[in-house]
C-alpha cells in the first residue's frame, strides 16, 4: 500500500511542482509527504527530484519514471473505473435453480421486469427436482425448502414460509364426495410427490393434536405439476405446498379439504455462495425477487386458512 501512496505522491510532485500542494491532495502531511518521497528514492535508489529554497524540479531519472508511472495510475484508474462500472451495471451469466414447480409460478413470470431492469444480464435457469450441488454446479442462486445447507460456504435468506394442503378439483369431490375426516381419506384417491420427506405419511396436527395418516398414491410422481395437472382433471386429492396451487384455489379450479388440520411447514429459502462482496447480477436479482415476494404478501398468502383469500 505506501509503494501505491508513494507512487501517487511522487506524480503529484510532478505535475503540481510542489511537495505541499501534492500533500494536500492526498490528504498527507508534509512530514509524511517527505518521507514517503525519500522512501521512493531510496527503494529505487535514484535522485528524482531536486529541492532548493526557491524550486523543485524532476532529475532526468525523475522525468523518465514520472512518464511510466503516470501511465500505470492511469491504468489502475481505468481498471477500477472498469469494477466499479460492473458493480453498478450487472452483466453476465446468472445462473439460477429451483424445483420445476417454483420455476415455472415464481421465477419465470419475474424475468421480463428482471432483465429489462439489468438488460446486460442472461440468464439460465436449471429446474431441478432435487438439490443441486451449488459449488460443483456452477450456481449462482438456488431456491430451496429446507431449513438450513449442509455447506458452511452457503448462504441463507429466507424468503417466505408455505402451508402444505389438500386440494381437489369440484369435479372430484363431486364424483366421490368430500372427505370430513383425516379416516375418510382412506377412501379416497391420493396424488402423491415422490421427493415429500416420508411421501406416505402425512402427520397432520391440529389443536395440539397430532395423527398420521398412511396414504397410497393413485398416482405418484417426481413432479408437482404432473400431480397438479392431474388434479385439475379429477383424478383425486392433491397434497402440495400452498405457493403451487394458490391461484388455482383463489380461481376456484381447485378446492381445500381438511384446511382445519396442518401438515408441516416448508421455508421458502434463497442460497447462494458465501463472499464479502457479492456480484452485482447476485445481489440485483436476490434483492429483486426478495422485494417482489415482500411487494405480494406471500407468507401471509401462503400460511392463511382458506375461504377468505
Amino acid at each position: 500500500m505506501d509503494r501505491w501512496t508513494e507512487i501517487e505522491l511522487f506524480v503529484q510532485v510532478a505535475e503540481t511542482g510542489s511537495l505541499s500542494r501534492a500533500a494536500e491532495a492526498l490528504e498527507l502531511s508534509n512530514a509524511a509527504a517527505s518521507r514517503h518521497l525519500s522512501a521512493l528514492e531510496d527503494r529505487l535508489g535514484a535522485r528524482l527530484v531536486e529541492r532548493n529554497t526557491r524550486r523543485l524540479y524532476l532529475t532526468d531519472t525523475g522525468t523518465e519514471f514520472y512518464a511510466r508511472a503516470r501511465a500505470i495510475l492511469a491504468d489502475l484508474k481505468d481498471a477500477e473505473s472498469a469494477v466499479n462500472a460492473t458493480a453498478l451495471n450487472p452483466t453476465g451469466m446468472l445462473r439460477i435453480t429451483a424445483s420445476l414447480s417454483f420455476s415455472m409460478h415464481h421465477v419465470a413470470p419475474l424475468l421480463r421486469d428482471y432483465t429489462q431492469r439489468y438488460p446486460n444480464v442472461q440468464v439460465h435457469i436449471e429446474a431441478a427436482n432435487r438439490y443441486l450441488d451449488i459449488i460443483d454446479n456452477n450456481i449462482d442462486v438456488a431456491i430451496r425448502t429446507r431449513e438450513y445447507e449442509p455447506d458452511s460456504n452457503i448462504t441463507i435468506r429466507r424468503l417466505a414460509e408455505t402451508r402444505r394442503i389438500l386440494v381437489a378439483a369440484p369435479r372430484y369431490l363431486a364424483q366421490y364426495g368430500r372427505p370430513a375426516s383425516l379416516d375418510d381419506l382412506q377412501r379416497h384417491k391420493l396424488l402423491v410427490y415422490v421427493h415429500a420427506n416420508n411421501p406416505n405419511e402425512l402427520r397432520f396436527t391440529r389443536d395440539g393434536q397430532a395423527t398420521t395418516v398412511a396414504v397410497h398414491g393413485l398416482l405418484e410422481s417426481n413432479d408437482g405439476q404432473v400431480l397438479r395437472a392431474a388434479a385439475l382433471d379429477g383424478m383425486g386429492i392433491l397434497v402440495q405446498p400452498t405457493y403451487i396451487v394458490y391461484d388455482d384455489i383463489v380461481a376456484g379450479r381447485l378446492v381445500p379439504v381438511l384446511d382445519e388440520w396442518d401438515l408441516p411447514r416448508l421455508m421458502i429459502n434463497l442460497a447462494y455462495p458465501s463472499r464479502k462482496h457479492l456480484s452485482a447480477k447476485v445481489r440485483t436479482f436476490i434483492d429483486f425477487i426478495a422485494e417482489h415476494f415482500a411487494r405480494m404478501d406471500y407468507q401471509r398468502k401462503w400460511t392463511g386458512r382458506f375461504g377468505v383469500y
